[in-house]
């Protein structure tokens, strides 16, 4: 297993139910998630972690709601209701995550003024997070991805990590979606098409 790593994607109470961006049974995948843990010598996690404020946010836009779609200068941003903020309870992994075993932690959305869905970039699709050259410096050539959720930070995660030259697969029983305008049926047809395995 030594070329390869598991790629937990935001397991944190605020996508679970009773969080500020519920992902529907977003808490239903913990066993699964943890059992892949588990199986993996290399682990992952990656944490959505916002300054307050963010520009990603509805509240940041007055008279924007959650969920309406705006422009910004990297392009397209749907906002959100705020969410996964430094410090709070919300922004932390759900504690039955067996999250000990982790490696590394990549905090994403930390730049107040974009967003990042993707464990490798941010949303510009330009500004790296590091992780990439740090699973090649570790010689890890496939990764497998599975979390929160399946139609935004799971999928974008992916198919960055196929355009960087990874295998990658995401294994669907433990990731849950969000799925705006069947937007969980896009992304998983936009994963396939890119090369990604869909387990």
């Amino acid at each position: 297993m030594s070329g390869k790593a598991l790629i937990v994607i935001d397991m944190q109470n605020d996508f679970c139910p009773g969080g500020k961006l519920a992902v529907a049974d977003g808490d239903a995948i913990l066993p699964a998630v943890n059992r892949l843990i588990g199986e993996f010598e290399h682990v992952v996690l990656t944490q959505d972690w916002h300054p307050a404020g963010h520009s990603s946010f509805a509240s940041s836009h007055p008279g924007k709601a959650p969920f309406e779609d705006i422009d910004m200068p990297y392009g397209r941003q749907t906002l959100w209701p705020d969410h996964c903020v430094q410090g709070t309870e919300g922004a932390a992994f759900h504690p039955a995550l067996v999250w000990t075993k982790a490696e590394m932690v990549i905090r994403k959305g930390f730049r107040a003024g974009i967003d990042s869905y993707s464990a490798f970039f941010e949303n510009d699709h330009r500004t790296p997070t590091g992780l990439g050259g740090y699973l090649k410096e570790r010689g890890i050539d496939t990764v497998t991805l599975c979390g929160l959720a399946t139609d935004y930070c799971v999928a974008y995660s992916a198919l960055d990590a196929v355009s960087l030259g990874f295998k990658a697969d995401v294994r669907l029983e433990a990731c849950r979606g969000i799925d705006l305008g069947g937007s969980v049926a896009t992304m998983v047809g936009r994963m396939r098409a890119a090369g990604v395995i869909i387990a």
